[in-house]
């Protein structure tokens, strides 16, 4: 309907609630005031005209036009608060900001290295044991030829539950578990946490993981021992990587060898991560203690084999260039982002 041809305040109101159910923010809502109320306004015509009107009509008319004027100016002003309200309570959706990445988890460094040593022993034919975390001082100590005296069997090294149960020190244990069985051969790996009394220090953390290897077969001899594991830090650490052996002393095995490696990153020449000596110590080794395998009712004669274990910690450390083992157990999103 044209606006000249809007003679009756009942088209007028018609149009605004027309007009102000479209009206979706202030802006609208102040052009609205303005088309009805502004100098120029439909409504303000109406006033102006007022003195068109004969003057006995003139109270009526006006009556009805500040009625209308003030149910104008109330609508707008509750349209205008429920406007507020809800964008008060509604979310707020920005679509000109680039998307957020969403945030992606990922394996525990320590995880990561666990599962490359899995693969390669899994790749060299060695399966994968597990075994309890609490355990009998039978397995963890007397089963692997560790004499009473020996400093790993007390208290201030060790976490016993009770006078026969502990937090295993480490995952050899499972060794006896599986030669228990009476299946031989046997070529395993034993991958897992370990806990000891150590107080915690930027090498040392009372939790920890360790990977003890086991191959016990006819005519097993320390040549097999070294084979695999040079095979294995070759296949960790790269093809030029070397081994060497250094006399040591395990309770299980006779004769026993500290193993260490060329450092992966300096090939030996010496760096800050070597401590300028060329080698990295990897961990302990050994022919399996002939007392450990008669202990078990299995023929030292018959049946030789090699043992040996290393530390996931210790390899991740070196692997990532990390200098504090604590910051693998401290669960620091910005630390653990990274790998």
């Amino acid at each position: 309907m044209a606006i000249d041809q809007m003679s009756d305040l009942d088209d007028l109101s018609r149009l605004f609630e027309a007009e102000l159910a479209r009206a979706q923010n202030r802006r609208d809502l102040e052009g609205l005031r303005v088309r009805f109320l502004g100098k120029k306004g439909l409504l303000t015509a109406k006033f102006k005209d007022l003195g068109l009107l004969p003057l006995p009509d003139r109270p009526a008319r006006g009556a009805e036009l500040n009625l209308l004027k003030n149910r104008i100016q109330d609508e707008i002003a509750r349209r205008q608060a429920n406007l507020e309200a809800a964008k008060l309570t509604a979310p707020t959706l920005d679509l000109t900001l680039p998307g957020r990445r969403p945030v992606i988890g990922r394996r525990h460094p320590l995880a990561q290295v666990e599962a490359r040593v899995k693969s390669i022993f899994r790749s060299m034919g060695f399966v994968v044991e597990t075994g309890p975390e609490i355990e009998t001082t039978y397995y963890n100590f007397t089963a692997l030829n560790t004499p009473e005296w020996h400093p790993a069997r007390d208290e201030a090294d060790t976490f016993y539950l009770d006078s026969d149960h502990l937090l295993r020190t480490e995952t050899s244990p499972v060794q006896i578990r599986v030669l228990q069985r009476g299946k031989l051969p046997v070529r395993m790996i034993a991958p897992g946490r370990v806990y000891r009394k150590d107080k915690p220090d930027p090498t040392h953390f009372p939790v920890f993981h360790q990977v003890e290897g086991l191959y016990v077969d006819h005519g097993v001899t320390f040549a097999d021992l070294k084979g695999t594991l040079l095979a294995f830090y070759r296949s960790l650490f790269g093809e030029d990587t070397q081994i060497r052996f250094r006399p040591h002393y395990f309770p299980f095995t006779e004769p026993s060898a500290e193993v260490d490696v060329t450092c992966f990153l300096c090939h030996g020449q010496g760096c800050r991560v070597c401590k300028e000596k060329g080698w990295l110590e990897m961990g302990g080794s050994g022919m399996v203690d002939p007392n450990v395998l008669e202990g078990l009712g299995i023929n030292s004669e018959e049946w030789t084999g090699f043992a040996f274990g290393l530390g996931i910690e210790r390899i991740a450390m070196l692997w990532y260039g990390v200098d504090d083992i604590r910051l693998f157990y401290e669960n620091d999103l910005r630390f653990l982002q990274q790998f």
